[in-house]
Formats: C-alpha cells, sequence, structure tokens
C-alpha cells in the first residue's frame, strides 16, 4: 500500500516537472532591456566666470535681449544731428580731421573707460553713436560699453561707409568679394561636446569687480587683433574653430569648411554651449555682415576666449552669392543702396 502511494506521488511529480519543461518557453517572462543613459561630463565653469555670467544676468542679460546687436542706420543718425546725440568717432586723428560728422567728438578705443566716467555724463544724450571706418570696430566697442551698463549706446550700421560715397569706395566697395564661393562646404558640422570655459583669474571676488577688471583689460589691449580677414581664413580653416552665427538655412546652403553653426539668439550667457567652445585655439565668429559676430566677439572675449571677427562677413568671400540669393535667403549684400551723401564737416 505504501509503494503505491509512493508510485503516485512519483507519477504526479514528474507530470509537473514534464508539463513545466514543455510550457517553459511560453511562460516565460522576457528580460527588459533599460535604456542605456549618457552620461554627460559635467562643465568646468570657475567661480569667477559663474559670478560675472550672474551679474550681468541680473543687470539686464543684454546679448539676450531684444536689443542686441544695438545698430543704427546711418539716416536715422543724420536726421538727429541737431538733437541730444552724440558721435563718438574711433578713426585715426588723421582720418578724423579728413571729414567727419558734424558735432562728433575723436577719441581712441582706449581712451573710452575714462571719457565715459569723467569726459561726459552719458545719461544725459539720448543716444552715444560710435562710428569707424566699417562698423565691425564700432560694433565690438558698442557691446563692451552696452555690458559695462551705457544703455544708450549705438553703433553705425555699415561705419563711415554708409555716410558718404567717398568712404564707400575705399571701404565696404573694396571689401566685398566672392573669390572663396567655389570654397564653400554644405556639410553639417556638429559641435563638440561641453568641456569648460576659460579661467578669469582677475582676483576679485564680486561679479561687478570681475567685469570691471575684464573690461579694463581689453581696452588696454585695444583693437589691434579683433579682426580677421578672409584670406587668413580660407588659408588654413583647420587653425580655427570657426563660429557661424547664422540661420539654419543660410548655414547650410554654404559655409566655410569647418564651421559650426551656433544659434545667434542661444549661445552667449549659456554655460552648455560656450563650454563647448575651445579655449585653446584662435575663434573665428563670423555672420552676414561682421556687425553681429562683433557685438559677439567682445562678449567671448570678455570671457577670456581668443575671439575675432570675421571683417566684412559672409560679403568677403561670397558676395556674388549674397547678391543672387538676396531676396531667396534675406541676405544682407553691402550695395550702392546703403551709400549715402551726407555731409562732412573738416
Amino acid at each position: 500500500m505504501q509503494k503505491q502511494y509512493y508510485s503516485i506521488f512519483l507519477i504526479s511529480v514528474l507530470t509537473l516537472i514534464s508539463f513545466a519543461g514543455c510550457s517553459g518557453n511560453k511562460t516565460e517572462k522576457k528580460q527588459e532591456t533599460l535604456p542605456v543613459q549618457e552620461v554627460k561630463t559635467p562643465v568646468a565653469i570657475g567661480n569667477e566666470t559663474s559670478l560675472l555670467l550672474k551679474d550681468l544676468e541680473e543687470n539686464g542679460d543684454y546679448v539676450n535681449s531684444q536689443v542686441f546687436p544695438s545698430l543704427i542706420k546711418a539716416s536715422i543718425v543724420n536726421e538727429n544731428l541737431n538733437k541730444n546725440l552724440l558721435v563718438v568717432d574711433l578713426r585715426s586723428s588723421k582720418q578724423f580731421l579728413e571729414g567727419h560728422i558734424k558735432g562728433a567728438v575723436n577719441k581712441k578705443f582706449e581712451e573710452l573707460p575714462a571719457y565715459f566716467e569723467t569726459g561726459i555724463k552719458p545719461f544725459e544724450y539720448d543716444k552715444i553713436i560710435i562710428v569707424c571706418e566699417d562698423g565691425q570696430v564700432s560694433s565690438y566697442t558698442t557691446s563692451l560699453l552696452r555690458l559695462m551698463g551705457y544703455g544708450n549706446v549705438y553703433s553705425m550700421r555699415w561705419g563711415m561707409s554708409a555716410w558718404n560715397k567717398k568712404y564707400a569706395q575705399d571701404g565696404w566697395m573694396k571689401g566685398v568679394s566672392g573669390k572663396y564661393e567655389a570654397n564653400l562646404e554644405n556639410k553639417v558640422n556638429e559641435r563638440p561636446s561641453s568641456k569648460a570655459m576659460p579661467e578669469l583669474n582677475t582676483g576679485k571676488t564680486t561679479g561687478e569687480e570681475i567685469g570691471a577688471a575684464r573690461f579694463r583689460k581689453l581696452f588696454e589691449e585695444g583693437i589691434g587683433n579683433i579682426l580677421i580677414t578672409a584670406d587668413e581664413v580660407f588659408n588654413n580653416p583647420q587653425k580655427y574653430f570657426i563660429i557661424n552665427l547664422e540661420r539654419k538655412d543660410k548655414y547650410e546652403d554654404g559655409h566655410i569648411p569647418g564651421a559650426i553653426r551656433y544659434k545667434p539668439d542661444a549661445t552667449l550667457g549659456f554655460t552648455d554651449e560656450m563650454a563647448s567652445i575651445p579655449s585653446d585655439k584662435t575663434v573665428v565668429v563670423y555672420c552676414g555682415t561682421g556687425h553681429n559676430s562683433g557685438f559677439a566677439t567682445a562678449y567671448l572675449r570678455l570671457f577670456g576666449y581668443d575671439a575675432r571677427t570675421l571683417k566684412y562677413g559672409n560679403n568677403s568671400f561670397m558676395y556674388d552669392k549674397m547678391v543672387r540669393q538676396r531676396t531667396a535667403l534675406s541676405w544682407l549684400p553691402f550695395t550702392g543702396e546703403d551709400v549715402n551723401d551726407f555731409s562732412l564737416v573738416k
């Protein structure tokens, strides 16, 4: 009897094992595969950099405001000459004496901080207009002054080339060129991963003090190396980290070999974006005319980058293409339409 019960028990166990073995593939749950999460390397932002970023943001975040870049047409300047306006001409004393805008004062770039602090009362003027030969140096200068808190400063678009044809013939008209149109590429170059921003090392402890030290240094350095030419860049584009500040469609239609597009309205002041810009290479920033890039170059140099703006922008190497596609892509080629015949004072 005991053996019978044992046999029945054994048969039952074998039956269960057999059933489980046959049906195991049907009832076994598949092992879930969790998505692999990308591990981001922390972006290195120094303490002084963080303090300066915070100070600029709290004081209006100029580079991400609607008034950036602060450009003004020569025609508007001319219409308001008899009003509460101050024109500051950055050209050489020789150029200034040969002809300048009525009422303008001639100042060297290096003199501007002291002039704005003690020479004038800046906010007594409705507008202060910064003028140079072609508009790029004045754009760079205006950006720095705006970042310093002078919110009524503007750069005159196209410089003196827009004021009188005398200057246009020796300035912008000579600067435009289509010589490198055949060298353009359409490849979309990827932005490198974000790593770090330059260390400022001013030794100051507040954002305001750090900013003051950096502005003082930039004005002391002068404007001798803030511009770069198309010949220099196209001769060896691999030597530079090239930033294109244009719309996506313009970039994809043709850009300098190796150039990486950074969004004009989502780069400056954004640490993840700026930390992807290498601090060990000369950075070339370019746009359509060199005006917007002049403003951006000032901001990058403030944070320790060796940045240069491409003189005349796209106009300096793909001018004919800009003229052909002026309507289709909203290009801004310099033409006779931008030249006025306003009076000069000697």
